[in-house]
């Protein structure tokens, strides 16, 4: 197979409006910027530098809520700067891409605990300022303190989440397709006319959690909705994902995991009536690249010892506190000890010893998707993900800002490039969703976001406003 036509990588950078985002405790390695997150000139250099690398996108992740399960309080994840204090992820965007001509930039948002008509404004003003280089990764927000910060008792059900995002798809969908005509922009300066009034329209959404009249308040933008990510794995959301999504974020545990999750996205989407290709599978990826083994091996011997485990702990929202047990018992028994249900922890864990549970824990990051080599073995490596396992792209975490990203431009994409793997430039003024899916700037007529365009599909009173006035 040629270079030309080997199967591209999606190059994304992993990222986060916060001090410590997933690396937990590097944000104190010297030189790391991490600290800078607050200042607009970290969020331009970063993207000036990915912009070099040519990667398609920064993917910004989000949550609206505190990991206080741990030690049943926000303590530790202060204590370490994990994911708090944090910073909306949509309002680094426009700086970003001021810098920056051709990345793109995918930001998450929940559709638990925001008004939908809202969201779809700011999303449309996004698409616009960026010239069409936008995605959102639809999140259903799954942390506790989440719920309560939006005036709930608990967590939404699962379930629940995804039906209220199942409709909110439906509300965004109607806003950003059906309430304005393609052509419903005329900007006609002498006859004093900007939209034409009979190809605007109300949607009048009436459903079981929304109330939405529109019109949408946004003219449409380059690619009107979003390039539409999706980060899940669960039976639920692959259904989902299947039925929206042009590309979704996951992972499995172990490598034999992934190719038979990578199937079941495949087969959702073509039970939609898409293409089962037209879901593109991105993993969060690990890259630890140097000039020499040496160099590697110190590298990985610096992040390794400045590593917090207990900020794995708190991130992964533990019920119960290794620390506070002698590492020769079960995980069993010191969930018996603190009256926690063994359901509360995966199985797999319940026979482990603390000191073994501690130290697959502070290895965690190291387990799927992770390379430390040199630029020819760390390539090979990536070139297997894509082969052999079926993946189509990575978000790239970051161990220390910028020195990750930079080694993985100056010594990763340069052999990936000559593999054609990484394209060798960008297309001037391409969407984002050209970028990824080939399929032009505006969501193909198999989504079912397509249904709405031209005002088809709304309910009967929703009709131009220039024929029916309403109060």
């Amino acid at each position: 197979m040629s270079p030309n036509t080997q199967k591209k990588l999606i190059l994304n950078l992993f990222e986060m409006n916060c001090v410590s985002h997933i690396t937990h405790g590097l944000w104190r390695l010297p030189g790391n910027n991490r600290h800078r997150y607050t200042d607009i000139r970290y969020w331009t250099e970063l993207a000036r530098i990915v912009e070099d690398g040519g990667f398609d996108a920064i993917f910004i992740a989000d949550v609206i809520g505190a990991y206080d399960v741990f030690r049943g309080g926000p303590e530790d994840a202060l204590r370490e700067g994990l994911q708090i204090p944090n910073n909306d992820p949509l309002l680094v965007v426009p700086a970003m891409a001021a810098v920056a001509d051709n990345v793109g930039f995918g930001v998450t948002a929940s559709t638990s605990y925001e008004p939908p008509f809202a969201f779809a404004r700011r999303m449309s003003t996004l698409d616009h300022l960026t010239s069409g280089r936008i995605g959102w990764n639809i999140v259903t927000s799954y942390l506790p303190n989440a719920a309560r910060n939006f005036g709930l008792s608990g967590e939404i059900s699962h379930d629940t989440r995804f039906a209220i995002a199942e409709e909110y798809l439906d509300v965004l969908y109607k806003l950003w397709e059906g309430s304005w005509d393609d052509d419903a922009v005329i900007r006609d300066a002498e006859g004093g006319i900007y939209s034409d009034p009979a190809k605007v329209r109300y949607i009048d959404h009436a459903g079981e959690h929304f109330q939405v009249a529109g019109p949408h308040l946004s003219e449409p933008s380059r690619q009107r909705t979003p390039v539409l990510f999706q980060a899940t794995a669960s039976p639920a959301g692959i259904s989902q994902a299947g039925k929206h999504a042009e590309a979704v974020f996951t992972g499995a545990r172990g490598e034999s995991g992934i190719t038979p999750l990578v199937g079941r996205f495949r087969e959702a989407a073509r039970a939609n009536g898409r293409p089962g290709d037209s879901l593109k599978v991105i993993v969060q990826a690990a890259v630890i690249v140097g000039r020499t083994d040496a160099e590697v091996a110190d590298k990985l011997d610096v992040y390794r010892r400045h590593a917090s485990t207990i900020g794995r702990y708190v991130h992964a929202s533990l019920p119960f506190d290794p620390t506070a047990h002698p590492g020769d018992i079960t995980v069993a028994e010191a969930l018996r000890r603190e009256g926690v249900a063994e359901e509360a922890v995966p199985t797999a864990v319940l026979g482990q010893s603390i000191e073994d549970f501690a130290a697959s824990a502070a290895t965690e990051l190291e387990r799927d998707f992770f390379v430390a080599g040199t630029p020819r073995a760390v390539a090979d490596e990536i070139e297997r993900w894509l082969d052999e396992l079926g993946i189509d792209g990575i978000n790239l975490r970051q161990y220390h800002s910028f020195d990750t990203v930079r080694d993985f431009v100056d010594l990763v994409v340069p052999e990936l490039r000559r593999r054609g793997r990484v394209r060798e430039s960008y297309v001037r003024g391409e969407t984002l969703r050209d970028r990824l899916t080939g399929a032009g700037d505006r969501l193909p007529s198999t989504h079912p976001a397509a249904a709405y365009r031209g005002g088809h599909g709304l309910l009967a009173g929703s009709n131009a406003l220039l024929e029916g006035a309403r109060p």
